[in-house]
């Protein structure tokens, strides 16, 4: 096994997962994952993969983001390890996919629409 390379998208944000044999590193845009996702929660988020398949410490992460905000940075960063841990044993998917860690969350910001506010928001409306 060399390198297994996959694609994560949450929102508008794009992960890119290079995932090799190593010590556990996670380097995200070239920094540390820690000081990149300051907040416990979303750290959390991303040892997920590896804590559900018991590989905590066995791969090295080399992570590219883009787009979006830090919350769907960090699920799109999920899901991309998810599917390149699937790609190295084809076992770990069962626990993966119990957990919802294998399926693209589809939902997207909606449109704001042409004479009205927002998306949904509407112009004041004066009766009188």
């Amino acid at each position: 096994m060399d390198v297994v390379n996959t694609l994560g998208r949450r929102k508008k944000s794009i992960a890119r997962v290079y995932l090799s044999k190593g010590k556990g590193n996670v380097t995200v845009n070239g920094k540390d994952f820690k000081t990149y996702f300051p907040t416990v929660a979303l750290q959390y988020r991303i040892n997920q993969p590896f804590a559900l398949t018991e590989n905590e410490g066995k791969y090295d992460v080399k992570a590219n983001l883009s787009g979006g905000g830090i919350t769907g940075q960090a699920e799109a960063l999920r899901l991309a390890m998810s599917r390149a841990l699937v790609e190295i044993n084809a076992d770990d998917k069962p626990a993966l996919k119990a957990e919802g860690l294998m399926t693209r969350d589809p939902r997207m910001v909606e449109r704001k629409k042409p004479g009205q506010k927002k998306a949904r928001k509407k112009f004041q409306f004066s009766k009188r």
